[in-house]
């Protein structure tokens, strides 16, 4: 959620501060943390109480939110490249950058941006493999055979 605010709040600062429209890419992360938004209303009263979650929704909505930030994260990291933000040179050729009057404070929301899409891959990534973990044994998803209770013994 934490993560997911903050991309949001990054690239909506970004969104506002331009004057000649904005690159897909942008966009692209905006969906991205508004997509992680939506689906946490789903997945957090999930999470808190087992009988409201269906385990496949929940897993599929953990990867879809996986691979759209590893996509996201990636992209933003590509087109940035790795300099300077002081670099006026670099900030006004590179077309992330460059469509915003202050063109270095674009620069570093869009470098916060990337790191903070990184963090959110990481936590839905352990998140995903928690409910995968947590669904195994559930009645929707086949699970494997525990051992056997006191009763049986």
């Amino acid at each position: 959620l934490l993560w997911a605010l903050l991309v949001m709040a990054l690239i909506g600062n970004m969104i506002a501060t331009a004057y000649a429209g904005n690159p897909s890419i942008v966009n692209y992360s905006m969906f991205v943390s508004v997509f992680s938004m939506l689906s946490l209303f789903y997945l957090i009263p999930a999470t808190i109480k087992d009988g409201l979650g269906i385990p496949i929704a929940t897993i599929a909505l953990e990867l879809l939110n996986v691979v759209f930030y590893f996509c996201a994260a990636v992209a933003l990291a590509a087109y940035l490249g790795a300099h300077s933000c002081s670099n006026s040179g670099y900030t006004h050729s590179n077309f992330i950058t460059n469509g915003s009057r202050d063109t270095e404070k674009r620069c570093r929301e869009a470098q916060a941006s990337t790191a903070f899409l990184w963090f959110g891959f990481a936590c839905f990534c352990a998140t995903a493999f928690f409910s995968w973990q947590q669904s195994r044994g559930s009645v929707n998803m086949r699970g494997s055979r525990g051992a056997p209770s006191m009763s049986q013994v």
